[in-house]
């Protein structure tokens, strides 16, 4: 018996060992792709030597002799730490997902060939300027300069990924780099699944009942739309849900509640204590590990500019320089519209217009699926732009028999000089150089904020559609293609854009909230990304005369949620302090405890408090008991109550308190009811998942920041490794916006938000800083993978200084780059 024990343990012993080989030996493959800092190479493609100094927080500050070797660097640079990103990003663009992940991606691959946003990409590289095509030349060599180098090194194949999936990386092209700011034009861009949502319930809603659930902004006088079966015969309503995007990670298709949102605002020297302009952004985007910002300091011949990148693309997108700060906000112009096409009965590859018949652009496109068989698609565009399949976008619901739809959008330009406008942004040295280069944005359309030694600016840039003001549904819902005043009749000219420069008040600032109140066609969208947040944005900007880059940062990382403060009133009207104390281990008693805990609130979402998960469970469980009996289950598709909705039907404005009796009851209810019930069902759910006591429940744990790894983020045990998971405050309508999911097991879950914070004051300007959510590398065994990400959940920055000497002395790496004989 003791021997046999005795080779038991030998053999225990023998497989922990052997186990721990093999980690070992993991580590060490996958560890060879993390880079050297310090090392030095010899390479091809340069004029002169090159310097990437790399800090502490490994921000590479890139010193070269010529713009061009600049560029080079930071190609190569990106490469060096966010090559498994980029490739992704290119991928998703191309629509080749499938090539590697086989059947789970062909739908994305699919609706991305037929946007044909890389054809498009090809065909801008020519639209640029010679500065322009210069640089990106010269990035994409520098790209391919490390791809060369893993190629000939023992580097660990460039990225653990690529261990696990195909590590065949091809050669970084001009192309790329457009194509990865279309990508990111398609992320920000909800309009296309804004008219759906409002066509499908606009056959199931009167017109009063529809400006409830779907309100425009306050104050906007809108003439009402007929009913989408009206305009579109043969179509049905339908209370099905509502068969949006897809849910998976590698989905580069937005829920409309999580298209782009942003936060900017800016101050001139006299409404600011040191003297000098402030700027601060937090632009916001769905979080993945790592963030899609990199930091960056380039010495460029026009001199230095600092700021967030895009791996892929060879520009400082938000940031400043010495003389110039900018930042970006989604404006939510308009510039999606979806048009029903009529087939030709006789000849289905022709579709009729006003001016008769005309024949579809036709080609094959084949999609590469891993362990299937190719699938050919055909791709077909009409004037207004790419036949999109019914089984996207759930447009089949909403396309009447005979019909397909089109798709106009403006980002759908084969001549997309974006790249040159924001290369030009870049190197502006004023507000004025600034809004000139804005002329040649073309989508996706963003706020452009500006300040200068000497003032401050606002100026959207994009196109913007001209829309016939006999448009039949106002660009609001899909329209007939038969009728000529359903398609564009061009863009706006540039000048005509909303500008604003040194206001009387001093102080600019945009939460994506409504810019401008002009009627109908010469608005720039009926739909808007805020409500909330501008009146907190105000209230702080109001309580002082003048402004600090403290009291920025202060306003960037603000908790209190002005849609908490507004609604509670509202809701809990017949509630407060009612009744006798309740027995203990009763609902009511659970409720009178929420309720004096609610009580005594001030509307900070901070995440160690009760009371933000305890006011969000009640407002989500209140708004489907208001909405699913009259939408069924497209019910499901209102994820996130809207505080206008909530605040019209407890005020019973225009009648929207009808709301709140069930229509399929007897009874009459009324709000209180319905209010009383649904914090009492909310409090249950929350007891089952957080315990008994409501005093210790906190909001972080609800509503945690999920920077997840898009592929293997839900992989068992790798995900420990890959994914970052942070205790988060702030919520949907804080200015620190922490949007929550909104559906599945979690939906307080925080998946969209700031991943780039920056404040710049030009009193100091190289007392600016900024911040991203995770770090630097794409790397998780690197210590720079997270290390920026604490600080992050902290409200802590880290200093952006265009000094050279400082950026030497507090260098820990220097990578230098020599030209080959």
């Amino acid at each position: 018996m003791l021997s046999v024990f005795r080779w038991m343990l030998r053999l225990l012993t023998g497989l922990v060992a052997l186990g721990l080989l093999c980690l070992i030996g993991v580590y060490y493959f996958l560890e060879r792709s993390i880079p050297d800092y310090t090392e030095s190479f010899t390479i091809a493609g340069i004029s002169a030597p090159v310097e990437i100094l790399r800090n502490n927080d490994n921000v590479p500050h890139i010193f070269g002799a010529t713009d061009r070797d600049v560029y080079f660097a930071l190609g190569f640079a990106h490469a060096q730490d966010r090559l498994w990103q980029m490739t992704m990003l290119r991928r998703t663009a191309q629509g080749r997902l499938s090539e590697v992940f086989g059947n789970r991606t062909l739908k994305i691959d699919e609706l991305l060939r037929r946007y044909d946003l890389y054809t498009l990409s090809l065909q801008s590289v020519e639209a640029q300027d010679a500065p322009t095509r210069d640089a990106l030349e010269a990035y994409a060599a520098g790209v391919n300069a490390w791809i060369g180098e893993i190629n000939n090194g023992a580097r660990g194949r460039g990225a653990p990924e690529f261990f696990f999936f195909s590590n065949e990386i091809a050669a970084w092209a001009p192309a790329d780099s457009i194509a990865i700011l279309k990508l990111m034009a398609l992320q920000l861009s909800g309009h296309l699944e804004a008219e759906v949502l409002r066509a499908r319930m606009s056959m199931l809603l009167p017109a009063d009942r529809l400006r409830d659930i779907l309100p425009d902004d306050p104050g906007q006088a809108i003439t009402a739309l007929p009913d989408y079966a009206q305009l579109m015969p043969g179509v049905s309503p339908s209370t099905a849900p509502l068969r949006m995007a897809t849910d998976d990670p590698l989905s580069p298709f937005p829920r409309v509640d999580l298209a782009g949102a942003s936060n900017a605002w800016a101050a001139v020297p006299d409404r600011s204590a040191a003297g000098g302009t402030l700027l601060a952004n937090d632009p916001h985007l769905g979080f993945t590990a790592p963030t899609i910002w990199y930091l960056a300091r380039l010495e460029l011949q026009s001199g230095g500019v600092i700021g967030a990148t895009i791996p892929g693309v060879p520009s400082i997108l938000i940031g400043r320089s010495a003389a110039l700060g900018w930042g970006l906000t989604s404006s939510y112009v308009d510039d999606q519209d979806l048009i029903m096409e009529k087939l030709n009965p006789a000849n289905t590859e022709e579709y009729q217009t006003a001016e008769g018949m005309k024949p579809f652009t036709t080609r094959r496109s084949i999609i590469q699926v891993r362990g299937q068989t190719p699938v050919t698609i055909t791709l077909r565009w009409s004037e207004a732009g790419p036949v999109l399949p019914g089984s996207h976008y759930d447009l089949a619901s909403v396309t009447p028999p005979g019909h397909v739809a089109a798709l106009s959008w403006t980002a759908l330009s084969g001549a997309d000089t974006t790249m040159t406008a924001a290369l030009r942004v870049m190197q502006a040295r004023s507000i004025n150089d600034a809004i000139e280069a804005g002329r040649l944005f073309v989508a996706p359309a963003q706020n452009l904020m500006l300040a200068d030694a000497n003032g401050i600016a606002l100026q959207v840039i994009g196109q913007i559609p001209v829309r016939d003001a006999g448009h039949p549904t106002q660009g609001r819902m899909p329209a007939l293609g038969t009728n000529a005043a359903s398609r564009w009749q061009g863009t706006l000219p540039y000048d005509s854009n909303p500008r604003v420069i040194n206001p009387t008040s001093g102080i600019l600032g945009n939460t994506n909230n409504k810019t401008v109140d002009q009627p109908f066609p010469d608005h720039l969208s009926f739909l808007w990304g805020d409500t909330q947040r501008i009146q907190r944005w105000l209230a702080l900007m109001q309580t002082r005369e003048v402004h600090t880059r403290e009291s920025f940062i202060e306003a960037q990382l603000d908790t209190v949620s002005p849609a908490a403060r507004s609604i509670l009133p509202l809701i809990g009207a017949d509630l407060w302090f009612t009744g006798e104390a309740a027995a203990d281990n009763t609902p009511e008693r659970l409720r009178q405890r929420a309720l004096s805990l609610l009580a005594e609130w001030n509307g900070e979402m901070n995440e160690h408090l009760p009371e933000p998960l305890i006011y969000q469970a009640w407002v989500r469980a209140l708004n489907d008991r208001l909405i699913r009996d009259e939408l069924g289950p497209l019910a499901d598709t209102i994820t996130h109550p809207d505080p206008v909705f909530i605040d019209r039907v407890f005020r019973n404005t225009g009648g929207a308190g009808i709301w709140c009796d069930v229509i399929q009851s007897a009874a009459v209810e009324t709000c209180a009811d319905l209010a009383r019930i649904a914090l009492d069902e909310a409090l249950i759910a929350l007891t089952g998942r957080y315990g008994p006591n409501p005093e210790s429940w906190r909001w972080g744990q609800a509503h945690e920041a999920t920077h997840d790894h898009p592929v293997m983020g839900e992989v068992p045990f790798l995900k420990w490794f890959v994914n970052i998971r942070q205790s988060t405050s702030g919520d949907d309508h804080t200015l620190m916006r922490g949007r929550t999911k909104g559906t599945g097991p979690n939906p307080y879950l925080n998946v969209h938000g700031a991943g780039y914070r920056g404040v710049y004051d030009f009193a100091d300007p190289d007392s600016s800083v900024f911040v991203i959510s995770t770090g630097q590398s794409g790397h998780p065994l690197s210590r720079h993978y997270d290390d920026l990400g604490e600080r992050w959940r902290r409200g802590d920055y880290v200093p952006m200084s265009l000094d050279p000497e400082l950026a030497r002395a507090a260098a820990v790496g220097s990578t230098m780059l020599t030209p080959r004989p």
